[in-house]
């Protein structure tokens, strides 16, 4: 099937890790223009070699998708070199600490919300306006199950999550009249280094890949975790016009567990 991605100009926030560089290599075989950015240069030296992409459809960026100011200029420098922004994939995303409601902190509570919710407002705020002048646009806000299930020990980041789906509805509804299209992807566990650190912190240190698995995926149907690329695959068809008609959705990818009923 041609989704009709060529040459179109995609900004994707953290971009190198599991899902990251699955949604990069995804969209960069679909030949599009790319502007990547992850938390550290040596991070993005690391990925590069594996993308097959020409340099003059690449821009990098080191950004904290925390800073408003740093999210603006890659929007700014993006239109600035290509000439427009088609698509957006917030995908950056930190899991915090697990502790108890009674044990919560502030602290932790904000270092999740800034970058779970702050980041994809930011990246929208700014893709946006350039997204009505073109009156056409997709924006992919990665989110997870999370965003509609609870989970004990996990308030900061269910809540953020819940909060980044809220978000996302409130912002398709406002430019659903433009040509404007905003969904989020909500997966359960993906096999990525930030589930192995969730599996560690539940389970202790010394559990291994396979016990954890075993456990987390209990429950699903499929009986396995997410792959990042069957994220990215969904990424792409929630980018492009065939996918036009659905905006302020969560398609989630859980397995079957939610045929469960529970």
């Amino acid at each position: 099937m041609d989704l009709k991605l060529k040459d179109k100009v995609v900004m994707i926030t953290g971009s190198t890790g599991g899902v990251g560089e699955a949604l990069v290599k995804a969209f960069a075989a679909e030949g599009c223009k790319l502007a990547i950015s992850s938390t550290r240069q040596e991070k993005l030296d690391a990925m590069l070699p594996n993308i097959d992409i020409a340099p003059e459809n690449l821009l990098t960026f080191v950004v904290d998708v925390t800073s408003e100011e740093q999210i603006k200029a890659m929007v700014e420098q993006t239109i600035a070199r290509f000439g427009s922004l088609d698509v957006q994939v917030n995908n950056a995303g930190y899991e915090g600490l697990s502790l108890p409601v009674d044990q919560q902190t502030v602290e932790n509570m904000m270092k999740v919300y800034n970058v779970n919710v702050f980041g994809p407002l930011y990246g929208m705020k700014y893709a946006l306006p350039q997204m009505k002048a073109q009156k056409c646009g997709a924006i992919v806000n990665i989110t997870s199950q999370a965003s509609i299930t609870g989970a004990a020990t996990m308030s900061a980041y269910v809540s953020s999550k819940h909060a980044a789906f809220g978000l996302s509805k409130c912002a398709a509804l406002e430019v659903a009249e433009l040509g404007i299209h905003i969904n989020c992807i909500g997966p359960g566990p993906i096999d990525t280094p930030m589930m192995t650190k969730l599996e560690k912190q539940a389970l202790g240190e010394n559990v291994t890949k396979e016990e954890a698995m075993k456990i987390f995926a209990a429950s699903y149907p499929n009986k396995r975790y997410c792959r990042p690329e069957e994220v990215a695959d969904l990424a792409l068809f929630l980018a492009s016009d065939l996918s036009s008609h659905i905006t302020g959705s969560l398609v989630t990818m859980d397995g079957g567990q939610a045929a469960l009923g529970r």
